[in-house]
């Protein structure tokens, strides 16, 4: 798609001058020229939760501030989200925030409890509790826009990723209560209700639209959807009960355009979930441009399951963080030949950051993957 710079500057749908894509800050970076399919010298690294969880000053930062607080103060949520670029000098940011965030300003009474994670009090388990959900004001993502916007300003050329939970990963929280296991009361209301699932599912996957929209028109470069539960269904159930309502989600921010050179090209979107290796093709087609893949499934084989025709990102096991070096160093070796598989390849882990993880293990494996030419 080709669009004069006027045309583009009527579109409704193009990102502003001053955006970092559009004021070409970001547009040639590794980490966006790799999400867009072209395979650079050096494979580009971030990790996610790099922000917080196993750096000393993030926790030295969090102390007395709990963690939906610290995710909306502004200047909190950009200084964590700064923090592992300054240490590790990874390719991108990935901002700091949390999947139950947006419902939190819904007004949906939700906490997180440490330990254990999202608890809500009130589950939604029937369809008068659905219809009784609130509505978003966008007003109140004020704080998110702000937050994405003093970072891209410190990030300078280094582009940052905007973060949301899928509708499905939403949904499951909100009907159990909690984190669960297997997700057994979300599946059995998904198949004993279909009304009021469906009207579930697009109550979360307009919030999580809205949520993702506000990160990328305040600044950043790529959108990632993160289902963190998908793993927990079967390829039917994903693609009839869920696939539509994250496709939904994905259209606030899909087509996002701006131009380089004569160019119009549109915000790299990415799809992750975890224990997703049936769902991969399915979770490509709800939108993405760029399929990440957690650490049960070898990077060629998701790329042969994507048609071989995906920019994929992954997908180091997390447990080997804190293996020898020589155990991970081989093992990234292994991903980076895997990840040749594909048309593109941006390194990460197949899940987070645990907590417990060596921060110089991580700034030596960035320094490692960068000290390498693509294969």
């Amino acid at each position: 798609m080709t669009q004069s710079p006027a045309d583009l500057a009527r579109d409704t749908r193009a990102l502003p001058a001053e955006h970092p894509l559009s004021a070409g800050r970001t547009s040639e970076s590794p980490l966006v020229t790799t999400y867009q399919g072209v395979r650079g010298d050096v494979t580009p690294v971030w990790f996610m939760r790099q922000a917080g969880r196993s750096l000393p000053e993030y926790r030295d930062l969090r102390v007395g501030t709990e963690m939906l607080d610290a995710c909306l103060n502004p200047e909190m949520a950009s200084e964590i989200t700064l923090q592992p670029v300054r240490r590790h000098g990874v390719d991108a940011a990935i901002f700091f925030s949390d999947i139950v965030v947006p419902m939190k300003l819904a007004g949906v009474d939700v906490s997180i409890v440490p330990g254990r994670g999202p608890v809500l009090a009130h589950p939604v388990r029937t369809a008068q509790d659905v219809r009784a959900l609130p509505t978003l004001d966008e007003a109140a993502l004020a704080p998110i826009s702000e937050a994405v916007a003093l970072t891209v300003a410190a990030l300078g050329d280094t582009p940052l990723i905007g973060f949301a939970g899928a509708p499905f990963t939403l949904a499951a929280y909100l009907v159990e209560g909690g984190p669960s296991k297997d997700h057994l009361a979300a599946r059995t209301l998904m198949h004993s209700d279909p009304a009021a699932w469906a009207d579930l599912m697009q109550w979360t996957a307009t919030i999580t639209g809205a949520f993702l929209r506000a990160q990328i028109l305040a600044g950043a470069s790529a959108a990632q959807l993160f289902d963190s539960w998908a793993g927990a269904l079967s390829l039917a159930d994903y693609s009839s009960k869920v696939a539509p309502a994250s496709a939904a989600a994905l259209s606030s921010v899909h087509g996002l355009t701006y131009t380089a050179g004569d160019t119009a090209r549109t915000v790299p979107i990415v799809h992750f979930g975890v224990g997703t290796g049936e769902l991969l093709k399915a979770m490509h087609d709800v939108g993405a441009d760029v399929v990440g893949v957690d650490y049960r499934i070898p990077l060629d084989e998701a790329s042969r399951r994507l048609g071989g025709t995906v920019t994929v990102q992954g997908n180091i096991d997390p447990a080997l963080l804190a293996a020898p070096w020589p155990v991970l160093e081989a093992h990234v070796l292994d991903v980076l030949a895997r990840g040749a598989a594909a048309p593109a390849h941006v390194l990460n882990l197949g899940h987070g950051v645990p907590p417990e993880t060596d921060p110089a293990v991580l700034t030596r494996l960035v320094e490692f993957v960068h000290s390498r030419p693509t294969v």
